[in-house]
């Protein structure tokens, strides 16, 4: 394509957008879709970079993409009802947006811990494919009935202390998951199938050795935030891989940037369900007070409201700005 067809197909919308950044959206053109508008101009930037059109034009699109560039990742004030709206819609937003992806990373999690977990109970000797024997001994240790308190021993009965260890231990967990997708996503995928293999190795020895009444009331509470958080962090990680993987058009450390501002409306809100989790698993989780039918009961109260939280919450809610989020624009 001739620089002029290329000027002449797409100079209305470099005019529109000018216009839109200019009069900062109080002319009536709130319509505009500013995150299509700039990934748009990306892919013309690069366009005409590639085929080497003038530097009058490439410059001309330069600015305009630093000025849409710094519209959409600018800050917005901290408000409360910014972090409210987010927490009640823009989190399950992002990762209904991403639901492809976040239902490969379910996959990749649970059939590898269907697997083990099936043939860890029928095989005693296939959970030490995936973990050493002293550490077998820990797990069944952690959940011996006879124990006074469940889970993790704890140096000095501290509650508190377990609190601040499980936040460490499951962000840690979900970060490497994250950021393993910068390694075109294969880091992620290990992460993911790695994690399903272990969780699924312990389920199936510990349901084999007997230890079902200490076990399944202590990880039913907090396993709602803390396994799906680990999903969503694959996922997240998966959506940075794809970025690199297929990038389109766009200049991989463009489709990269994109990527990471989805990524994130996932990982901020699985940072807050595994600080979620920690507090079940050091307070909740851990009581030998509480029955077992009490501990089931709400466990699996929990694992509905998560559940319903990301299938319903958000639908149809506008964002801070008063724009329509784009999976409610079909419904208008």
């Amino acid at each position: 394509m001739k620089q002029i067809d290329f000027e002449n197909r797409y100079r209305d919308g470099w005019e529109q957008l000018e216009q839109w950044l200019k009069s900062g959206d109080t002319d009536g053109t709130a319509a505009l879709d500013l995150p299509a508008a700039y990934r748009g101009l990306c892919q013309q930037l690069a366009v005409a970079k590639e085929r080497q059109y003038t530097n009058q034009l490439i410059d001309r699109l330069n600015q305009l993409v630093m000025a849409a560039h710094h519209r959409v990742y600018q800050q917005q004030t901290l408000r409360r009802n910014t972090w409210l709206w987010y927490l009640l819609a823009g989190f399950p937003q992002a990762v209904r947006a991403q639901m492809r992806t976040v239902l490969l990373a379910t996959a990749l999690f649970l059939l590898p811990a269907l697997v083990l977990g099936i043939g860890s109970y029928h095989n005693d000797a296939l959970i030490y494919s995936v973990m050493a024997p002293d550490q077998v001994l820990q797990f069944e240790s952690m959940y011996d009935p006879r124990n006074r308190v469940l889970g993790r021993e704890r140096g000095s009965d501290s509650d508190l202390m377990m609190f601040g260890f499980y936040i460490k231990n499951n962000i840690g967990i979900a970060f490497r998951t994250f950021a393993g997708g910068l390694l075109f996503g294969l880091g992620s995928i290990f992460f993911l199938v790695f994690n399903g293999l272990v969780l699924g190795a312990v389920f199936g020895h510990i349901t084999r050795v007997g230890f079902v009444t200490t076990f399944y009331p202590f990880v039913i509470g907090h396993g709602a935030f803390e396994l799906t958080a680990i999903v969503l962090a694959g996922a997240a990680g998966l959506r940075l891989g794809q970025s690199l993987v297929d990038p389109g058009r766009l200049r991989r450390r463009v489709a990269l940037r994109l990527a990471s501002v989805e990524a994130m409306k996932i990982m901020y809100g699985t940072f807050l369900m595994l600080v979620i989790a920690a507090f079940l698993e050091a307070f909740w989780s851990s009581s030998t007070a509480l029955p077992i039918a009490l501990k089931l009961g709400v466990g699996a109260l929990l694992w509905l409201l998560v559940i319903a939280y990301f299938a319903l919450a958000g639908r149809g809610a506008p964002r801070p700005d008063g724009a329509a989020h784009p999976e409610n624009r079909g419904a208008a």
